[in-house]
């Protein structure tokens, strides 16, 4: 008998996801079925609401969960039935020319077939009612109460990480931690700065301090997420609405400028920013993002002296490696995730999760799954 299962739904931009019946295909060799314990409510997802992300409709969002593994194909490798598995919206071909060259996030399958919103094999996993075919975001398509992925995007992790938590990993927590301890940026006793303290950024913050910098400067305009930010390893906070970012840069580093700057704020003015409070020789980061089609402009001096620029996109993840191990920091208490957690909400919830997002009012709304 087919699979069929709730999933979230969005036909239109600028509409309500609309929570339907939805029905599985059968699984095909190497694909793990997984049901859903938890998802995490990204700005990606709020982006292809909103219409600045566009890939083609009916579509299941979210890509950023956690699960147990209910089934798995007969080729399947590296995960059984059972296991707690966090999601990867990540997968590879593993010999194309930029896998070769260690990047997999470059993937030419991975991004020849990202915009069709299917599978990794180019294929639908599920339909609507009607009979047509359903699309899941970034090769998952979590907001359901099941999801089927190839089995190199469900990572085992320890069992003892609550859902919830675990979800968080698998976007936001990957990105912010990974682009301080993955790049190798950020040296022994450097002065980091995070431009933007939601969850990636807060992320960031704790992986700056797991990765030994001297100073940790925090920057945002809410005084909540700067509260949050210096109990997760910040040294001194900047809010952007009355102090001056830059001055702060250079009045904390002798006037040089700080050693790094992750941007995770996603606007044309923290994207300035950053050259300007970076030293030079410095390191760059972008994790934020805009409307891909937006013009963002800087002063070209600001540019110079060295400073390296790199756009980052998922911390220079490796799944396999790095999910069971940000999990076991967790579990050690050195990557403190329960306070990214502003709500937990239902799937019935989950346009309400989303206004909210784009309020700001939260740092992380989580769908939890029976």
């Amino acid at each position: 008998m087919p699979l069929q299962y709730r999933a979230a739904v969005l036909h239109a931009a600028k509409t309500p996801l609309a929570i339907e019946t939805v029905t599985a295909f059968a699984l095909k060799p190497t694909d793990v079925l997984v049901r859903i314990r938890a998802a995490g409510l990204c700005h990606t997802d709020l982006e292809v609401i909103e219409g600045s992300l566009r890939f083609p409709l009916p579509i299941v969002l979210g890509h950023e969960a956690a699960g147990i593994v209910e089934e798995v194909g007969a080729a399947a490798r590296g995960v059984k039935k059972g296991d707690h598995v966090i999601l990867s919206w990540n997968p590879h071909c593993g010999h194309c020319f930029y896998c070769d060259r260690d990047l997999p996030i470059l993937c030419e399958e991975y991004l020849g077939e990202g915009s069709k919103a299917r599978s990794f094999d180019g294929e639908s996993r599920a339909t609507l009612t009607d009979g047509r075919e359903l699309q899941q975001l970034m090769f998952l398509g979590s907001f359901g109460e099941y999801c089927i992925v190839p089995d190199q995007q469900a990572i085992p992790v320890p069992k003892d990480i609550p859902f919830d938590r675990a979800c968080l990993i698998g976007c936001g927590v990957m990105t912010g931690v990974g682009a301080a301890l993955n790049l190798g940026a950020v040296a022994h006793g450097d002065t980091v700065m995070v431009i933007g303290c939601g969850a990636v950024g807060l992320a960031a913050v704790q992986g700056a301090r797991l990765a030994g910098a001297g100073a940790v400067i925090a920057v945002d305009l809410d005084p909540a997420k700067l509260a949050l930010a210096a109990t997760m390893g910040a040294t001194c906070t900047v809010n952007a609405s009355n102090e001056d970012t830059v001055a702060a840069a250079k009045n904390e580093t002798g006037g040089r400028g700080v050693d790094v700057v992750i941007e995770s704020a996603g606007s044309p003015a923290a994207f300035r920013v950053t050259t300007e409070a970076v030293r030079p020789g410095g390191h760059v980061i972008w994790l934020g993002k805009v409307d891909v089609q937006q013009d963002i402009s800087f002063r070209w001096g600001s540019l110079m002296q060295e400073k390296r620029i790199r756009r980052v996109s998922y911390g220079n993840a490796r799944p396999r490696r790095d999910f069971p191990m940000l999990a076991q920091a967790y579990l050690d208490g050195s990557l403190m995730l329960d306070d990214l957690i502003s709500r937990r909400i239902s799937l019935d919830e989950i346009n309400g999760g989303f206004d909210a997002l784009k309020r700001g009012e939260t740092i992380r709304s989580v769908v939890m799954f029976g």
